[in-house]
């Protein structure tokens, strides 16, 4: 991919995943060759994919929050013949969110996101978790169940180390360095930042018998938050 076009909701995780890919594309060697930002509440989608589309790019990258619009932003780009086969389409986890696949049908084969998580990840611990997130709610979880999950852990193994003590400073500094093995792979607590350092996983779209399904194509090991390491240079 030598040019791509970035589509963006109009706020700050919107203009900060626009930055973002905009810097690394180009410092990789590409070209943006247009961008968009979309007005946050019910946007027709239409005529932003329509720009994208005439300015024939190797790659269009999304990001949009979870909800109903992933599954109008698929539709928008089947009818104006936006094929993921020949057009790489790019976004974070929502774009192709289990609801969001089902919405867009064969529509969504291809799409490539990234994402902290996925039910599809195929690991024994991951397997038991997702077994037992469906007997509980009777449905997969997504980024936002292991995200309380993983929290929730985290509050627990801390208070065992403070002894029930659960003073602010207390929590905060038996909390640094902390570090185990989620569903979504291992994380530690970043003693310097407190952010989570994880793996990253890359799902691409694939049909699995009937099912589509976002299928793990790469990953990247001990990810720590990127802004933050480049404002350490």
């Amino acid at each position: 991919m030598k040019t791509a076009y970035t589509m963006v909701s109009d706020y700050g995780p919107g203009i900060d995943a626009e930055g973002a890919f905009h810097t690394g594309f180009k410092e990789a060697g590409g070209q943006i060759v247009g961008l968009v930002r979309f007005p946050v509440a019910n946007p027709d989608f239409s005529a932003f994919v329509q720009r994208a589309k005439d300015a024939n790019p190797d790659a269009i990258y999304i990001w949009i929050p979870g909800g109903a619009q992933p599954a109008a932003v698929g539709k928008a780009l089947a009818e104006r013949g936006i094929d993921p086969a020949k057009v790489k389409v790019m976004g974070q986890d929502s774009l192709a969110f289990e609801s969001a696949r089902k919405s867009m049908g064969e529509v969504a084969l291809g799409i490539i996101t990234v994402s902290n998580y996925d039910s599809s990840i195929d690991t024994p611990l991951n397997h038991e978790f997702v077994k037992a997130y469906n007997e509980e709610f009777h449905r997969n979880p997504d980024i936002y169940s292991i995200g309380g999950y993983d929290g929730t852990r985290l509050i627990y193994e801390v208070l065992k180390k403070t002894n029930g003590n659960a003073d602010g400073e207390a929590l905060i500094a038996d909390a640094k360095d902390m570090n185990w093995e989620s569903p979504r792979g291992p994380i530690t607590i970043d003693p310097e930042t407190r952010d989570v350092i994880q793996t990253v996983h890359i799902f691409q779209v694939e049909k699995v018998g009937d099912q589509l399904l976002n299928v793990e194509i790469d990953k990247v090991e001990n990810v720590k938050d990127p802004v933050k390491e480049r404002m350490k240079h």
